[in-house]
């Protein structure tokens, strides 16, 4: 094993040792490069062919080219400017032809001096820039550019004829300096420690690690292509995979107490409460749960389910399981607004049963208190009180339950609710509260795709409800296009009055709050700059909850009761209007996503969504779930000023077709970069995803997770894998990092 070390010396070299400090820090601040080791795994984007060198004849307007062209004439101006009254500004003009048709290069200030040396006539050079217009001729400004010397032709062979690799690169670093960069270090290819066992590559004819990273740099064909990439999407999956089957199995190494329901208990009598009967799913995923709460090591468990699908109860039913066995369980909630709804379902659910230590309460009944951030210290107090001495049995909360100070009596469940906004480091700060490490119950609304789950909930076990509990009706969905027929918009007020003339309340979402005031976790595209031509509608500023209602009441809904909702009111106010709407003397709610999440009004049919193609698919989703939750059917209308053709209304269109959040869930990832979707909270090994699409490599995935965990199982220590433990260690030094860096 001593000579690990000495074998990992050459990946480890910083690249200021190889490639000289001027380059190493321009790579290391703009790509994030410091070893040898990092710039052999920053993979080229995509490959260019001779053929696909774009001919001058031919150049498409503000796009980005790489042509290949000899300097047919070259001139330089002066002339005066403001910078340069005395005449002394320079202006180069380089004229090129590749035979099919002629360029003009233009260079100015201080900008010219170089090109005006080498960019003499009859050089023949590469180069790379952005195709614009002037004077009704196209041209290139300021382009990069490579000379290509010595014997001109087959130098133009080396670049144009083979498979050009193109890589991530920026301004400061073309894509050629990168690629320069590379040839330079790729010999220490040849050194790499391979991570992969020799049994798993021979069983699935993948090529070694050093002749991938050959292949995927230097590529004779699009064969060799393939090959490097079968193989680096491996490392990536398997690492990764390995990573979370050693997690998963030092968890099952950890003791915790079996928590077995009493019987008779609180479970008992609550289920003899419930005006339904549980459906298959509920009780197939409470027989998963229950049969890892009586184990003694701690439940890792993963519930995922359609909106709607009663994940609360089936995480209350577990809740309430542990506290009949004498421990106590903690919910965790996103945000306030949820904290507070949960507690009041959670109450209202359970009835007498939540009424621990008070008069009227039954005799099996525990004590439910809510502990959040912005509660008042007496009632703060008392919440912490309940808890440490054991009175309160279920706890709900938010970030505010992490604090040093709060203290269980013997804490046994943790369910966290919508883990995306939850890393994994908080998840582990709230199992260190219990006198054993309390069993996990992890809850997402948003439906995952299989390998998602895989990928980022690894190291959890995972159940799915994907059953709507009978009684749910199903939503209509519609793009109401405000900006090629405004009719349909007046259209959708006049819905919005009908269902409230029915008896129903609606709900109307605006992506942003008002008076330059912004919600927290609003849709980030709000009030940003012009994103695409197409967006012509992002020269306004996204509709705004203050605006809407105003306009509502004094128009298309005056004489209904219209009240606003956002992230920004005081907790008592926001916490009053929810009362009354879901009382019912509000009949239409102005809101901001604030509602996104486990709002649960079964009276509220109707919603529309102003501004919809502000929002991503699942946001959409997930609002969208707020209504049609009782016995009348649901009625979303998306409202959109984008074009028809645009990418942002056909996502929603994808929207309103289907009402299935697992397929959702993949067009989001499909359109979307994968770390959006993922989330910041999680693991950072997320970012370490380069050549893997967790999507399209689904087998890739599901292979190498099993793959990991029969090899974990024989060897957890991978005492006989060298290679794969200097990956692991690289992989998870990054993670840790990530976190650091999130603070």
């Amino acid at each position: 094993m001593d000579l690990v070390p000495a074998l990992k010396e050459p990946l480890q070299q910083p690249l200021k040792s190889v490639l000289g400090p001027a380059t190493a820090k321009v790579m290391a601040e703009h790509l994030g490069l410091h070893t040898v080791g990092d710039l052999l795994h920053h993979y080229p984007r995509r490959y260019e062919e001779r053929g696909q060198l774009t001919h001058l004849a031919d150049l498409p307007m503000d796009e980005h080219v790489t042509v290949v062209a000899q300097v047919a004439d070259a001139r330089l101006h002066s002339f005066a400017s403001a910078k340069a009254p005395r005449g002394k500004g320079q202006r180069l003009e380089v004229t090129i032809t590749d035979g099919s048709g002629r360029l003009q290069l233009v260079f100015f200030g201080s900008g010219v001096h170089k090109p005006h040396k080498d960019l003499l006539p009859g050089t023949r050079a590469m180069f790379s820039g952005k195709v614009s217009v002037f004077n009704r001729r196209l041209q290139l400004a300021h382009p990069a550019y490579e000379l290509l010397r010595a014997d001109t032709d087959e130098s133009v062979e080396t670049w144009a004829g083979a498979l050009i690799p193109l890589y991530p690169a920026t301004a400061k670093l073309e894509s050629w300096k990168i690629g320069k960069a590379i040839q330079t270090v790729l010999p220490s290819a040849q050194e790499v420690l391979d991570p992969l066992p020799d049994s798993l590559r021979d069983g699935r004819g993948l090529v070694s690690l050093p002749e991938a990273l050959l292949k995927i740099h230097r590529p004779h064909t699009k064969a060799d292509i393939a090959d490097a990439r079968a193989r680096l999407k491996w490392d990536e999956a398997f690492v990764l995979q390995v990573a979370l089957a050693r997690r998963r199995h030092a968890d099952a190494q950890l003791p915790a107490v079996p928590r077995v329901p009493a019987v008779d208990g609180m479970l008992t009598s609550f289920d003899a409460r419930l005006p339904f009967t549980l459906t298959e799913g509920q009780q197939k995923v409470s027989k998963e749960i229950f049969d890892d709460l009586a184990t003694d090591h701690p439940m890792h468990r993963l519930l995922q389910g359609e909106v709607g699908s009663g994940k609360t109860l089936v995480a209350l039913r577990a809740m309430l399981a542990v506290v009949d066995a004498g421990g106590q369980a903690a919910m965790l909630a996103p945000t306030e607004v949820l904290a507070q709804q949960h507690h009041r379902s959670v109450v209202e659910m359970m009835g007498e049963l939540a009424e621990g230590g008070m008069l009227g309460g039954s005799e099996r009944a525990t004590k439910v208190v809510v502990l959040t951030g912005s509660m008042g210290t007496a009632a703060r107090r008392q919440a912490l009180l309940d808890l440490v001495t054991g009175e309160a049995g279920i706890v709900i909360g938010t970030h505010a339950l992490i604090e040093d100070k709060v203290r269980f009596h013997d804490l046994g469940l943790v369910v966290v609710d919508e883990q995306h906004r939850f890393g994994v480091e908080q998840r582990d700060a709230l199992r260190g509260k219990g006198k054993q490490p309390p069993h996990l119950l992890v809850m997402t609304a948003t439906p995952i795709p299989r390998t998602v789950a895989m990928t980022v909930f690894g190291d959890l076990e995972t159940s799915v409800l994907d059953q709507l509990p009978a009684g749910r009706s199903p939503i209509a969905s519609h793009v109401v296009p405000a900006a090629d027929k405004p009719h349909f918009l007046a259209r959708a007020w006049e819905r919005v009055r009908e269902e409230v003339g029915n008896g129903h309340q609606a709900y109307v979402v605006c992506p942003r709050i008002g008076d330059d005031v912004d919600e927290p976790g609003s849709p980030k595209k709000a009030g940003a700059k012009k994103k695409s031509p197409e967006d012509e509608a992002e020269k306004r500023p996204p509709l705004a909850v203050l605006d809407i209602a105003d306009q509502l009441a004094k128009g298309p809904l005056q004489g209904l009761g219209v009240e606003v909702l956002h992230g920004r009111m005081p907790p008592d106010d926001k916490d009053a209007v929810m009362r009354r709407f879901a009382a019912g003397d509000t009949d239409v709610l102005v809101a901001t996503t604030v509602i996104e999440v486990g709002v649960n009004v079964p009276n509220a049919t109707a919603m529309v969504i102003m501004d919809a193609d502000r929002f991503g698919v699942s946001q959409l989703h997930q609002l969208r779930g707020r209504v049609g939750r009782g016995a009348a059917p649901g009625l979303c209308l998306l409202v959109s000023e984008m074009p028809e053709a645009s990418a942002a209304r056909q996502r929603l269109n994808a929207v309103a077709a289907t009402l299935d959040g697992f397929e959702l869930s993949r067009i989001d990832l499909e359109q979307r970069r994968e770390g959006d979707v993922l989330g910041q909270a999680q693991s950072g090994a997320r970012s370490s995803l380069r050549v893997l699409a967790v999507i399209e490599d689904e087998e890739v995935i599901a292979e190498a997770r099993e793959e990991a965990a029969r090899l974990v199982a024989a060897d957890p220590e991978l005492e006989t894998l060298p290679g794969l433990r200097t990956a692991l260690d690289a992989l998870l030094d990054e993670e840790r990092e990530q976190y650091l860096d999130k603070g």
